[in-house]
């Protein structure tokens, strides 16, 4: 018995952005771009939600539309739990999760948020499974918990907003979309056969991304300071980070450096990157006594391409064992590995009874891998 997937989804926004297309922001080119992280182009959220695309994945992982997989489709009662891995929530409050699940009438399900960065729908499908585990029958506290048997997880993402269009080195990777999976606890199958998840400090701040809290605080070390609030302050209004910066597009805004944007060492994040990956691959396959010969697919985070292929080396395996998705959409952090899931199934590639490896690495720093049986 397992927790086993039996549909995925995905969404891009419909903008799709070229590489040459950047050369009007940065100097930079589609030959520079593709050599060093095998990108080509990515998708930019303009006037999609980030919700919207969650939506969008969701219902093709639940079988409410023809552009994902799904063994059957499901009805919304049937769905417990909803986890949403981001890092970039349309709001604080409610929750991503929240919002998603009252955007497809899920009334039954309980729902949360979750970031562990470019690793959080690895990190969600391991919460989702203990969740199910735990209740599952025979399992000795299961009455005393919340009945958890199908569950929807998803990675969504709209990176493009908090990116810094004037830094070359890093606006060139990210895309945004989103991709899900919906999970069902099934005593005749194995489903996941063992996951592993790590943190590890990264005491230099390799890759970070500070929140632009922005709302006037009007207090000192003396108390309150009423006078600090401008009328401006004082008036009821509805914001985000970047409300109070030029307007997109504008030359404005690419001489400042952004308040809310990545940063990004890229060759400390490699170095972690490729040691991080190779390491949650053999420690899945350590624990659930499988080799890796046996496996038809692994499903690596969509990060950088020279990743993947020094990863595939390192396991002295071909590049074909790997999906590949990275080349026109980018790295989409929590997205990336649940939306490569999508294609790779749609694609055919995952049949009934693979075994199959999701693994990825990310901000904090996070890794982790999950080994399945289709």
């Amino acid at each position: 018995m397992g927790c086993t997937i039996i549909g995925c989804g995905k969404a891009l926004p419909a903008l799709e952005v070229e590489n040459d297309e950047l050369a009007k922001l940065v100097d930079t080119n589609d030959e520079w771009i593709v050599t060093r992280t095998g990108i080509s182009s990515r998708h930019v959220a303009v006037g999609e939600t980030g919700t919207d695309l969650a939506e969008t994945a969701a219902r093709a992982a639940l079988g409410w539309s023809q552009e994902g997989w799904c063994e059957r489709s499901l009805a919304p009662e049937d769905i417990d739990l909803v986890i949403v891995a981001t890092i970039t929530p349309d709001a604080l409050v409610p929750s991503a999760a929240g919002l998603l699940r009252e955007r497809l009438g899920l009334e039954h399900a309980i729902a949360f948020d979750l970031n562990a960065a470019c690793t959080g729908f690895i990190y969600g499908l391991t919460v989702a499974e203990s969740m199910m585990a735990a209740c599952a029958p025979g399992f000795p506290g299961a009455p005393g918990r919340n009945p958890v048997r199908r569950a929807l997880v998803v990675g969504d993402e709209r990176l493009t907003h908090i990116t810094d269009w004037a830094d070359r080195s890093t606006c060139v990777l990210f895309g945004d979309g989103a991709g899900a999976a919906v999970v069902e606890w099934d005593e005749k199958r194995p489903g996941i056969l063992s996951s592993f998840v790590l943190n590890t400090t990264d005491d230099t701040g390799a890759l970070s991304c500070p929140h632009a809290f922005d709302a006037h605080v009007p207090f000192d070390a003396e108390g309150v300071v009423p006078s600090a609030l401008t009328a401006a302050d004082r008036a009821p209004y509805i914001t985000t980070p970047a409300a109070s910066h030029a307007s997109e597009g504008s030359t404005e805004a690419l001489e400042a450096s952004p308040l809310q944007a990545i940063y990004m060492d890229g060759q400390k994040v490699f170095k972690f990157a490729a040691e991080a990956m190779t390491e949650a691959i053999h420690q899945v396959l350590a624990r659930s006594g499988v080799a890796l010969d046996d496996v038809a697919c692994i499903v690596p985070h969509q990060a950088n391409e020279r990743i993947i292929k020094y990863a595939a080396k390192k396991l002295g395996r071909p590049m074909d064992l790997f999906q590949l998705s990275i080349a026109n959409v980018g790295n989409t952090s929590a997205a990336s590995v649940p939306m490569a899931l999508a294609d790779a199934y749609a694609g055919g590639r995952i049949k009934r009874g693979d075994k199959v490896i999701v693994v990825a690495f990310g901000g904090g720093f996070t890794s982790g891998a999950v080994l399945f049986e289709a």
